[in-house]
């Protein structure tokens, strides 16, 4: 693994860094790069601002490993209250969410009555809700969790990480629900014996990742690919493979992060590809900026300049 890559995921579990950075006006002034702002109101006005040049939006609240039900039951308040925003603002715009921040490290029966409660809400908004994928201690609760969602609600996405050395039999056992997966490459300090090491092969475990979800049987049993990658290679592999199959632009999405790779993002929409962009809001934004820096290290030239710009 790249020793910067490496030593930024360890700075990500730093409660000591994430303290200091926290109060750091020139690391706040940084992470505005990556975020519009804190608040769900700044990501939507960001938000409304693609949605008239022709992206759909995903949000998230960021957060995690809540400790008490009282939290769990705050945030599902907050996502409740952040959907019925979301209609006022009449923007395409879905939920992406942990099922940390709903108490699985409590109860994941709780986290269940959770998600289960927004997947319905959801559902009664035309949206599809998102689960996202956290670090391999939680991969097996995150799926079983998922699983029980879908014998509920159609419109309930989960997300991949094809750096897993398991994603493939994952794949494979996800894919008789017909099931909408967000796949990425990954971004949690994982060990070799669990996840690929060299960028190449994880590169390689997301294209055939990829194909297996475009595969004909895939989409026949309602299986839908949501490719999550700033790679450009990757990018233009996927789409010729898409095309090599006859398949849409429309009939498969790319979801990209919020200042990052903006000039890809125009080009997509410019070509006719469902394109969404996932907007993070929220106080609790210092282990996932260090992820964030972790998956593309040339991005800290530009935390450096903010540090020394007035």
């Amino acid at each position: 693994m790249n020793p910067v890559r490496s030593l930024l995921l360890a700075a990500s579990q730093s409660d000591w860094l994430r303290r200091h950075a926290t109060t750091n006006p020139a690391a706040r002034r940084a992470v505005l790069k990556f975020m519009p702002g804190e608040r769900l109101e700044d990501a939507l006005r960001a938000g409304g601002e693609l949605a008239a040049r022709g992206f759909g939006l995903v949000v998230t609240r960021l957060g995690e490993n809540i400790t008490e039900a009282a939290e769990a039951n705050e945030v599902t308040r907050h996502y409740v209250q952040a959907l019925e925003q979301i209609g006022s603002a009449g923007v395409d715009c879905e939920i992406s969410l942990k099922l940390t921040q709903l108490g699985l490290d409590i109860d994941p029966e709780l986290a269940l009555e959770k998600a289960a409660e927004l997947a319905k809400r959801s559902a009664e908004a035309g949206r599809r809700l998102w689960i996202d994928m956290e670090s391999t201690p939680y991969v097996d609760r995150t799926l079983a969790i998922y699983r029980r969602l879908r014998e509920r609600h159609a419109g309930v996405g989960i997300c991949l990480q094809a750096y897993l050395r398991r994603t493939q039999a994952d794949l494979d056992s996800l894919l008789p629900l017909g099931p909408a997966v967000r796949l990425v490459k990954g971004a949690y300090a994982e060990p070799q014996s669990l996840a690929f090491a060299d960028k190449r092969d994880t590169d390689e475990s997301f294209f055939r990742l990829a194909d297996r979800l475009l595969a004909p049987e895939a989409r026949a049993a309602g299986a839908r690919l949501t490719t999550a990658t700033h790679d450009p290679a990757l990018i233009s592999r996927i789409q010729d493979l898409a095309a090599s199959r006859g398949i849409a632009r429309d009939g498969h999405e790319f979801t990209l992060l919020y200042g990052i790779r903006r000039e890809t993002q125009t080009r997509l929409v410019s070509e006719g590809f469902r394109t969404r962009v996932l907007i993070s809001y929220g106080s609790y934004w210092y282990p996932w900026y260090m992820r964030r820096l972790a998956e593309r290290p040339a991005n800290l030239g530009f935390v450096l300049r903010s540090a020394f710009s007035r």
